[in-house]
């Protein structure tokens, strides 16, 4: 019986769909984060992706882990699925950015009924399918502009273009992105990445999160179909805020560099520092300063997690509301998940950087990679800046101003 599933008789023709568990997804994938979390460092320096690995993964269908049963999914919460996120992100943080969209595709088919295309998505998800997408380009315009194109063409559509930041676009199935039309339409679209004209770069060089494959996407005469597109309109919605969760997976990100920068920091107090000169000490993990060094990396790993938990908790009441119930909810739901980003990154890039107290010269050697947790904090709260959350936290406190719907909150 495949790991992961429940039950002991085979699927007969009453039961065609297996039923997953939330236990039984992280209990098969323990291995995997094994793997991934003593090879994490060798393999960035190498520039080695971590397919056969990250396909395990998706083997082991850790995208149901938040879809209903009845939809054959797990039927976990959204605290399940963070705190998912959050340990694979300890195990190596690029391979956590990597399932954004994934996780990001599994959480619309688990709360939204009315989405377009939910079925074929869903089926998608339960062949263990992975997802990659970005509505970003390098155009020289504003953020979130779109000069990507999309023509009508026969029966079908063309669409020319270039999108960056194309998360995971190396491990995925299908790729999700946006253009306009000639009347300044904008549209979603999802197609196989093996479609003529869809081209896959390997060119996104960041400092950190460098295996995310989150480089470029070039779409030349990419043909589509009808019901491969949707037109994006959330003007209607009752609760604007989509992008809470997308922001929510980043928090957890770093709340996983920070677990992280834990364990290397006990591993390497434990196994290779010497007592400083000065030291009254015998043994490294002895000497308070050590102690306390690792005590205080230890809290802001447990503030990180603590605040994405408690921010999927409040994140988890507002799917099924409607009307104004749902707009307040999904306001406060995106303040708190703002708030959260603030915590997380802070926590992770002070965790990261205390790591290095532990110990004197011999931990920043290049061959154990510590900076890497740094780089990698730094990198993901780049594309999530904490300034623009703590403002918007801070005008809904002091005059009840709703935060921004551009998808950052």
């Amino acid at each position: 019986m495949t790991a992961g599933l429940v039950g002991t008789a085979p699927a007969g023709p009453a039961d065609p769909a297996p039923a997953f568990t939330v236990e039984g997804i992280r209990a098969a994938i323990r291995p995997v984060l094994d793997r991934l979390g003593v090879s994490a460092a060798a393999r960035e320096q190498a520039r080695d992706y971590a397919f056969d690995d990250v396909r395990a993964l998706a083997e082991q269908r850790i995208t149901l882990t938040g879809i209903a049963r009845v939809d054959g999914g797990a039927g976990g919460t959204l605290r399940d699925v963070t705190d998912l996120i959050i340990d694979i992100a300890r195990a190596d943080s690029n391979v956590a950015q990597a399932l954004r969209n994934s996780f990001l595709t599994a959480h619309q088919v688990a709360t939204r009924p009315d989405l377009p295309h939910r079925a074929v998505t869903l089926r998608r998800l339960r062949a263990g399918d992975l997802f990659a997408g970005t509505a970003n380009e390098r155009s020289g315009g504003a953020s979130g502009s779109v000069n990507t194109t999309i023509r009508r063409d026969g029966d079908g559509y063309v669409i020319n273009g270039e999108k960056y930041y194309s998360t995971g676009g190396l491990y995925a199935s299908w790729f999700s992105g946006s253009a306009r039309d000639e009347n300044g339409a904008v549209f979603g679209f999802t197609v196989p990445v093996e479609r003529d004209g869809v081209h896959r770069l390997d060119d996104f060089d960041a400092v950190g999160q460098r295996l995310t494959a989150s480089g470029t996407t070039r779409l030349v005469d990419v043909r589509v179909a009808a019901d491969e597109i949707v037109k994006r309109d959330n003007s209607r919605l009752d609760n604007p805020w989509l992008g809470s969760f997308a922001q929510l997976y980043l928090a957890a990100v770093e709340a996983g560099i920070a677990a992280a920068a834990l364990d290397d920091a006990v591993w390497f107090v434990r196994e290779k520092a010497r007592p400083i000169k000065h030291s009254t000490a015998s043994r490294s993990g002895d000497d308070p300063y050590v102690r306390q060094t690792v005590g205080e990396i230890a809290a802001r790993a447990h503030a990180a997690r603590s605040v994405v938990l408690l921010a999927a908790d409040v994140l988890q009441g507002v799917p099924g509301l409607t009307g104004p119930a749902a707009r307040a909810a999904g306001a406060e739901a995106a303040v708190t998940v703002a708030q959260t980003g603030v915590v997380a990154i802070e926590s992770a890039l002070r965790a990261a950087e205390l790591l290095f107290d532990v110990a004197g010269g011999s931990i920043t050697g290049r061959d154990l990679g510590f900076d890497r947790h740094w780089r990698n904090a730094r990198t993901v709260a780049n594309h999530n800046p904490r300034q623009w959350k703590a403002s918007v936290a801070g005008a809904y406190h002091l005059v009840g101003e709703e935060p921004p719907t551009t998808g950052l909150f």
